[in-house]
């Protein structure tokens, strides 16, 4: 078998890395490929020119995908933070790593984790950035965090001793930074397994001060369901996510009504004096605006809808800029060729479908994810791959790129095998189950996709089914379940939903669909 110098990196929100080290032949380990995985928070698929958006460019993204594979078919287990952080390290679904939701989980970070095994083989692990986890890392070399969600300007870090440190600037750039000086000082005689957490794009939105208003001339399209009623939809009348309601003026939109107000907002407040003025000098003038156009029903709403996409868009400019200066670090160092790039988000999110922000529902705006990798020698670049991936792969993928050996209690499955062999066949359907019951009032759900059907079983706070063909109607507006018909298919997809749930072994929903 021939083997191929690879450097594997994966930009992800989350990651761990083993201190514990087998014996190894120094030339054995250098063959084997570095990891850099980078996870960006709340970047929805959409936001992507990769993926057909032609209003915004993300050259750096793109650049992933081109020289390697764009998976038009990303998913994710769990449409939220911190648990799908908890996925990517573990290889396992919700219900078997224990975080399962942002309210009440912390994750037990003495679990097996996939960068415990490559610590335990030989490599040196980092995660840097964003974490939201609960407890601290376990398992990494290095490592050096945001407290929760983290802060845009001048971000605070935990650090490894239990102290904390303030970093002056724009937090994409900084945890960058933090990035490459890790890098710069590792063990070079070792592969490295690097884990790039980036705060961008999660609300509330602030772009870097050079990146603001790069949209200002930029009118979005309204979706075509902006103005969705949620019609047979009993979970979407429900929720808390809305533009026209839910967003707030001053803390998502930064219209603050005065100096005053904007010195209440943490985010805002701890601007240094040159940001600040920055920032003043764009917002205000916006702000002036609004009030002399006194605005209001849909005008304002569509307001609302304009500000939300300029800000999250020039968010996620200094986020595209970064990952370019990630790959230009790999370039300038001779670790392109033996590197594993894998760019994701932690989940996908809504820019104005069914007149929504955030994520949460299992519909495919925030179920579905952006994920590309690139793997010099394996994949040919210029692939793009309809197979059905998930969040859960990234564990086994990189264990089996590392030559390590998969533990049998994880439930995602290596990619590599579609690249590798002609016969390989991806997944049929994939499972979710979303269990968060507070904010932005989601009704908790599991349900399974296959390359046409979705069927859905709502509970707690709405105890509901919905039926989709995805295939007549994308934009999931139209729930068949119940209806004349369709009762060969609901049944099919009741089967394939049970299969899963065995599976996976999911408890809790296997005792919810005995009450049926």
């Amino acid at each position: 078998m021939k083997v191929f110098k690879i450097s594997v990196i994966l930009v992800v929100l989350s990651c761990g890395f083993s201190t514990n080290v087998l014996a190894q032949n120094k030339a054995e380990s250098t063959k084997r490929p570095n990891i850099v995985i980078i996870i960006s928070d709340d970047h929805a698929y959409q936001a992507i020119s990769a993926y057909g958006n032609n209003l915004v460019q993300t050259p750096n993204i793109d650049r992933i995908a081109k020289e390697g594979v764009l998976f038009n078919k990303g998913y994710v287990t769990n449409s939220i933070c911190g648990p799908s952080r908890a996925v990517i390290l573990t290889g396992k679904y919700s219900h078997k790593n224990g975080f399962k939701d942002n309210e009440n989980s912390r994750f037990d970070g003495s679990q097996d984790s996939f960068v415990k095994q490559l610590g335990a083989s030989g490599y040196q692990t980092a995660w840097i950035g964003k974490w939201h986890l609960e407890t601290k890392p376990q398992g990494f070399d290095f490592w050096q965090i945001l407290p929760n969600q983290g802060q845009y300007y001048n971000p605070e870090f935990d650090m490894m001793d239990g102290s904390k440190k303030r970093n002056e600037g724009y937090v994409s750039d900084v945890i960058e930074d933090v990035s490459e000086n890790w890098l710069n000082n590792r063990d070079q005689e070792k592969p490295f397994c690097l884990v790039i957490g980036h705060k961008a794009t999660h609300r509330t939105w602030i772009p870097d001060t050079q990146d603001l208003g790069k949209f200002d001339t930029v009118t979005f399209p309204l979706p075509a369901n902006f103005y969705d009623n949620y019609k047979d939809r009993e979970a979407a009348k429900v929720q808390d996510m809305s533009i026209s309601t839910t967003m707030q003026m001053g803390y998502d939109l930064k219209m603050f009504g005065g100096e005053n107000e904007a010195n209440k907002d943490g985010n805002i407040a701890r601007m240094n004096l040159e940001q600040r003025q920055k920032f003043d000098a764009y917002y205000s003038p916006v702000e002036a605006d609004l009030k002399a156009k006194n605005l209001s029903g849909k005008t304002l709403v569509e307001w609302k809808y304009q500000r939300y996409m300029r800000d999250y868009m020039s968010t996620a400019v200094s986020l595209d800029r970064n990952i370019g200066r990630t790959l230009d670090y790999l370039d300038k160092n001779g670790l392109t060729e033996n590197t594993i790039v894998i760019y994701l988000s932690d989940q996908g999110f809504y820019l104005g479908e069914h007149g929504w922000f955030d994520k949460r529902f299992i519909y495919e705006e925030s179920f579905r994810t952006p994920m590309m990798m690139r793997y010099p020698g394996v994949i040919k670049p210029g692939t793009v791959s309809n197979n059905f991936v998930m969040n859960l792969d990234i564990a086994p993928t990189m264990l089996d790129a590392a030559g390590v050996s998969i533990p049998k209690d994880e439930q995602g499955q290596s990619m590599l095998p579609l690249f590798k062999d002609k016969k390989a066949k991806g997944r049929d359907a994939i499972y979710y189950h979303y269990y968060e019951n507070g904010e932005h009032s989601v009704s908790p759900h599991f349900g399974v996709r296959t390359k046409r059907y979705k069927l859905i079983r709502f509970y707690k706070r709405v105890s509901s089914w919905e039926l989709y063909d995805l295939q007549k109607d994308p934009n999931e507006m139209h729930n068949l379940y119940g209806k004349k018909g369709y009762e060969k298919i609901t049944n099919y997809m009741n089967l394939q939903l049970k299969k899963l749930i065995d599976q996976y072994d999911d408890q809790d929903a296997k005792q919810l669909l005995k009450g049926d």
